[in-house]
């Protein structure tokens, strides 16, 4: 009976990261303190989230098929760095101390959430959406920026998705749910990279990981669907709040 009713927290926690993840990001901050409190060592703990939340991943991805149909075509380049990112911050993971991210994380979700909030002003203001249009070199200076979002996705992950919109954002995009969508590909890469290596190199706890996986599954197809209806407006109100309730929950886990 324990046992099942540990399997139904983990399963509900993983749904309600999919659904969040599917929105702007940070279902890490619902899925990791789960299995820290249910007695799981956070290295463990760390690297099973990472597996799990895969699948909902990619649920997500699929959710918003229609939407990343039309997203810009050079956007795909990013998943060049994200990969090779994901990689790196996986085996920073396995070998070296997380004190330092510890410390960085809070405060760069922080900032990008800033940052996300005062992007249609500065859009208007700076007439970014034309800047975007007219400059050849964006593509560089973005790709440097995802690999570091990807270094630190690998890595621990949480509110990624809050610093790729932020970034996707001021580049000149408006339309929420294609940064959304684009931003769940590239986590799909960041997630996937980190997850191949934690599985051959990391202590994974398997069973977990399959129950947390189909739980991230249904969450992350829902939470598409809910986004799409809930409008433009609330979703980006959503994004602002997730980002905010991440970085004082990791300042409070400091």
């Amino acid at each position: 009976m324990l046992q099942l009713v540990r399997d139904l927290l983990v399963f509900a926690a993983a749904g309600m990261a999919g659904v969040v993840n599917s929105l702007a990001g940070g279902g890490t901050l619902i899925t990791f303190p789960t299995l820290v409190w249910l007695g799981v060592p956070s290295v463990s703990a760390n690297v099973t989230n990472t597996l799990a939340l895969w699948p909902g991943s990619l649920g997500s991805v699929w959710g918003y098929r229609r939407q990343l149909r039309g997203a810009d075509p050079r956007v795909y380049a990013l998943m060049v760095p994200s990969l090779a990112g994901g990689t790196l911050g996986a085996v920073l993971m396995v070998w070296t101390p997380p004190v330092v991210f510890e410390r960085l994380v809070p405060f760069l979700i922080l900032f990008a959430t800033v940052l996300f909030m005062v992007q249609e002003p500065i859009q208007r203001r700076f007439d970014l959406a034309a800047m975007h249009e007219a400059r050849s070199h964006w593509l560089s200076w973005t790709m440097a920026f995802q690999f570091l979002v990807a270094v630190y996705g690998g890595y621990f992950g949480a509110g990624i998705g809050i610093l790729m919109l932020a970034a996707l954002s001021l580049m000149g995009h408006t339309d929420i749910h294609r940064m959304n969508a684009v931003k769940n590909l590239l986590a799909v890469c960041i997630n996937g990279a980190a997850a191949i290596y934690f599985a051959v190199f990391a202590d994974v706890i398997w069973r977990d990981t399959v129950i947390m996986a189909a739980g991230a599954i249904v969450g992350g197809a829902s939470g598409a669907g809910l986004a799409l209806r809930l409008g433009r407006q609330t979703v980006r109100r959503l994004v602002v709040a997730i980002g905010l309730v991440s970085a004082l929950s990791l300042m409070a886990l400091r």
